[in-house]
Parts: structure tokens; sequence; C-alpha cells
């Protein structure tokens, strides 16, 4: 099946809102208060996106999104406005699906290393403070400089512990160690784990192509993370989030600007991200959003205020979508004004007054023309979903996720050799427990899977490649994050 490059129609005012594939990687905004479609605007992108071959990778926050992968019927307000539209072409459809979840339990795990997440990010992770994150760099610039790979948690711990033992040493190396952030950093390791972030450290790693897939009739797959749970811990979310983006920025060539997207990321809950975060993460992730359009990845921030997203990285969000905002504060206020501002104005249509008087499923919409420029903001009411809005139960999850081409490949964990094993033996062998030169543990390698891909060997592997470096240097790899912000490769 093969398909063509039309404009994705998303909604339908004064005219047709069209979002040309094209200009899907100058990414975009959704806003607008709880309850005004914000979610269904989401939806009818991610099955337009899917329609064009494009893969999109989707938080489902609520866990009202899994209904994607069934064809709809089965909600009278689709029919309304199937009649109110006058959609006479209009069929239900259902999109592949892929679900994940950091916990393993509503979809195929999903782990990093370590190495990979990089200080930073870790540091924001654990709620240090400029001080203990310096502790902490020092930690990785040791496991650097020693050749220690660092996996899971319990490596982390080691080596945090062994920068403890050798403070005095290590002072005139990299700089004071004090025991009170040695003592913050393991506090925070051990906070993180009872959160359950463990499970999202270890291998196999996420291999990031696992995300730019189609099924057989050539539709992106749509990619929906498990994230009612992960809600509970929303650094854990909006961390994890900033990585895979960052990862996806350094794993993808450089395509300019392609005829379509190579993947659409949506952030939900986008407020998460810039919440306490320094000026300087603030400064890089806008760094990062500029970047990432020339891979060929677009992104699109959903939240309730549009003053949820700093100026810097709002004047990337090249197509906009407002949904209805309330005013009763001062701040609100403040945020239809703001709103009203960043679009072109249309003549006769009062923008901030009309942002307070929309109804449910009706958006303020301005998408970029063929020449990148925004096109006048109109009144429009959204598309209806093709999908199911009912979410799937348990066993029609579980059924899709056992279908899945990757089931069984995330699914089974493996602790293999890495700094807490080494660490552990030179302990040991200091304490005359073990000869001088003890045996590997690592574990054999299973056999290569019959599906064709990588077996658990070559996998890890490739994992080890990511993860450290040249024999001479032997650097933990960090990712895009660790060379932005400083750190080495």
């Amino acid at each position: 099946m093969s398909f063509s490059l039309s404009p994705l129609t998303l909604a339908r005012g004064t005219q047709e809102a069209l979002l040309l594939p094209r200009m899907m990687n100058r990414h975009g905004l959704v806003a607008g208060a709880t309850g005004t479609g914000k979610t269904v605007t989401v939806r009818v992108l991610a099955e337009g996106c899917s329609a064009l071959g494009v893969p999109v990778f989707l938080a489902d926050v609520k866990g009202d999104l899994s209904g994607l992968a069934r064809a709809g019927g089965d909600n009278p307000k689709v029919e309304t406005r199937v009649r109110e539209l006058g959609l006479g072409g209009f069929a239900y459809e259902g999109f592949p699906v892929m679900f994940w979840d950091l916990f393993g339990e509503r979809g195929h795990p999903v782990r990093t290393t370590v190495s990979e997440m990089g200080p930073l990010l870790l540091a924001r992770l654990l709620n240090l403070n400029e001080t203990q994150e310096g502790v902490l760099t020092v930690a990785f610039r040791m496991a650097d400089d020693e050749g220690l790979l660092l996996l899971d948690l319990k490596d982390l711990r080691a080596l945090v512990a062994l920068v403890g033992e050798r403070a005095s040493e290590l002072r005139t190396r990299y700089g004071n160690v004090s025991a009170a952030s040695v003592g913050a950093i393991q506090r925070g390791l051990l906070a993180l784990e009872e959160q359950g972030g463990a499970r999202f450290f270890g291998e196999p790693a996420l291999d990031l192509f696992d995300l730019l897939q189609t099924d057989a009739r050539g539709r992106g797959v749509i990619h929906l993370l498990a994230a009612q749970r992960l809600m509970q811990t929303p650094k854990l979310y909006a961390t994890f989030l900033l990585w895979l983006l960052s990862e996806l920025f350094e794993a993808l060539p450089e395509v300019g600007d392609p005829e379509k997207p190579r993947i659409v990321f949506v952030f939900d809950e986008a407020h998460l991200l810039f919440d306490e975060a320094p000026p300087a993460l603030r400064q890089k992730i806008e760094q990062v959003a500029r970047l990432i359009r020339s891979k060929g990845v677009g992104v699109y921030f959903c939240t309730q205020n549009p003053l949820d997203v700093p100026d810097e990285v709002l004047g990337q969000l090249g197509n906009r979508v407002q949904h209805a905002l309330r005013a009763f504060s001062p701040r609100e206020q403040r945020a239809v004004k703001a709103a009203a501002e960043t679009f072109r104005p249309r003549p006769g249509l009062d923008v901030a007054g009309a942002i307070t008087q929309l109804g449910v499923g009706e958006a303020l919409i301005s998408f970029l023309d063929e020449k990148g420029t925004p096109v006048p903001v109109d009144r429009a009411l959204v598309y209806p979903p093709r999908s199911c809005l009912t979410p799937l139960s348990d066993a029609e999850r579980a059924e899709i996720i056992r279908s899945s081409t990757l089931y069984g490949h995330y699914e089974r964990s493996v602790d293999r050799d890495s700094a807490y094993e080494v660490l552990e033996r030179r302990a040991k062998t200091a304490q005359g427990e073990l000869p001088a030169a003890a045996p590997s543990t690592r574990p054999a390698a299973p056999p290569k899977a019959a599906r064709g891909r990588d077996s658990f060997a070559e996998a890890f592997a490739k994992s080890a490649v990511r993860a450290v470096g040249s024999q001479v240097g032997r650097q933990v790899v960090r990712g895009l994050l660790g060379s932005l912000f400083g750190g080495r490769r």
C-alpha cells in the first residue's frame, strides 16, 4: 500500500486546517484547559501520522489512548461530529500500536544504562544540588579513567561508595569530595530504587531504531508509553522523555527538511520538563529542540497553559493548536493574552476573546504553510478520531504485547559483568578471598533469537560499544546531553 504526502487535515473552520508533512518537523504546541479536547487532538494527530507512514511516540498519561489499536464506532459524539462536518467518506480504523512501560508491567520494558543517561540528567533525577552534582560528575570521570562499565544502579552505588572511600586521594585529581555529598547521592539512589526507577537502568537497553517501525501496510507504528504510574514520579517521567529525545538526536543522521518526519514525539504534561529546571538545563532543552528538527524529528508539546513552556522553546513551535483557556485569575488572563499574541491575526477574529469561548473539540489553529510561514489563525472544529475512544481491556492489551515482533527481547533482563562485579572482585582480592586473576562471571550468551533480531550477546556487545569508548581512553559514552553539557565521549 502506498501513501501520498497529502496534508493531514486536523480540523475545519473557514477552511480546512492542513498540517503539511514537510513542516511537521518544525514542532508544535497543543494547549488548553482540562476537558477542552487536547487528548482527542493528539489522537487525531497520531492517527494522521500513522496513516502517512510516520511512527509516533506518545505518553499515555491518563491511560485512555490504548483504543488507538482498535476501530472506533463506540461513541455517539464522534457520529455527531462526522455529521456536523459533513465527512461523507469517514470510516473507522484501528492503527498499529506498540506498548512500552518503564516498569515492565503494561508494555515492553524500557531500559537504558547509567552511562547513557549521564551525570547531569541523573543529578536532576536525584534532586542533587550543584555541589552534589559535581561529586557525581567526579564518579563518572573516575569510571572513565578506570574502565568501569556503568549499567545499573548498583554499579553507580558501588562507584559512589568507592569515591567516598578514596576522597582524600581524589581531591588532588578531581577536586574536593565531601562525605555529605556522597551520602546525599546514595540517599537519592535509594529513593529512586524504592520508586521503581531501578527497573529503568539495565540491559538490554532500548534500541532506538525499534521506534522507527512501520507495519505491513506501511503505516507508522504508534508507540504508547504507559505513564499513569510513571506520573507519580514526575521527574523520572520528564527525565526519561528528555533522554529519549536526546538519544534520537544522536542516533539519527542529518536529513535537513525531509518530505515527512522520521518520527513524531509528543510530550504530554510538558510543564514537568521545565519545572525546577536550572537555567543551564532549560537552555540545553531549547538547543535540543532547535537542532533535532534537522534529524527529521517533530516534537509536539502538550500542556494546559502555554506559559508552561519557556519563551525560548515556544519560539521553536511553528504549528499551534490552542483549545479553550479559563481566565479567572491574573495568571490565566496573562496566559490568554500571551496565547493570542503568538498567532498571526485573521481579520474579523478576536483571538483573545475566542480563546475563552471555545467549545469542547474546538480550537484556534495556525499551521505553517509550504514556505514555513504561519497561516492566519482560524477558529475550527477538530476532526473526529477513527479509532476507539474506549481503552482496551487488560486481555486485549496483553494480546497485542504478545503478538509484537519485539516480544521476548526486552522482557528478559540480564545482569552482566560491570562496575559492581569488578569492584566486588577487587575488594575480595585485596582481602585474600579470591586469587589475583579471578575468572569472569559474565553469563554465557543465549542462542540467536529465531525472529532474526540480534542475539543477546550481540545486543550486549552493541551496548558495550555505546558504553565504552576507545581502548586508549576507555571513556564512558554519555549521549547527546553529555556532550552538550560539557561531558566527554
